[in-house]
């Protein structure tokens, strides 16, 4: 039988130990994101990924935030972030860095996450308003959009569902 592992046998980096550490060449666009809920856990995927940071854009709240160390649960304080006024404004810094811009968003010509595309790191992922999605305009302005094939009724998942999946992906793709 397999013991579940105690937290202490985990072998988790210390924070210093993450912020010292080499990250993947992924940032993560948070546009518009009203809950902090939500926010929070953009935070702790990040973290689980050691992505290089996240990008909160618009009415995105910012730490620090109870609700969203609620559940950041400390990774609000190992993740680099920045804010930007409005997500094309971060998207434009973006593409002076050097950054591939992929949405997710669902749109005519989407590439599906599980079929062939290529990623030229370092990639800005961006991830839209839970009930608006991406903004049309920072869609305008990507390299290319990437959506979640889905099989049953609905046509959306939650966004950090959706970033996971997405996250998870990309990740495999550059190890």
């Amino acid at each position: 039988m397999a013991l579940k592992l105690k937290m202490d046998e985990l072998g988790r980096m210390t924070p210093d130990e993450f912020h010292k550490a080499e990250k993947f060449p992924i940032v993560v666009v948070l546009d518009n994101i009203r809950s902090m809920n939500n926010i929070g856990s953009f935070f702790r995927t990040a973290d689980a990924f050691l992505l290089q940071e996240l990008i909160l854009c618009g009415i995105t709240a910012t730490p620090p935030h109870r609700d969203i160390h609620k559940t950041a649960l400390g990774a609000a304080e190992t993740v680099a972030w920045r804010y930007f006024k409005t997500t094309l404004e971060a998207i434009d810094a973006l593409k002076k860095e050097g950054y591939q811009i992929v949405s997710v968003e669902q749109v005519a010509d989407s590439t599906k996450l599980n079929g062939k595309f290529e990623i030229n790191p370092p990639v800005a992922l961006v991830f839209g308003n839970e009930v608006e999605g991406v903004e049309q305009e920072v869609v305008d302005c990507s390299d290319f959009c990437v959506e979640i094939p889905q099989y049953g009724t609905k046509h959306s998942l939650n966004v950090t569902v959706c970033a996971g999946i997405v996250i998870w992906e990309f990740f495999k793709k550059l190890q």
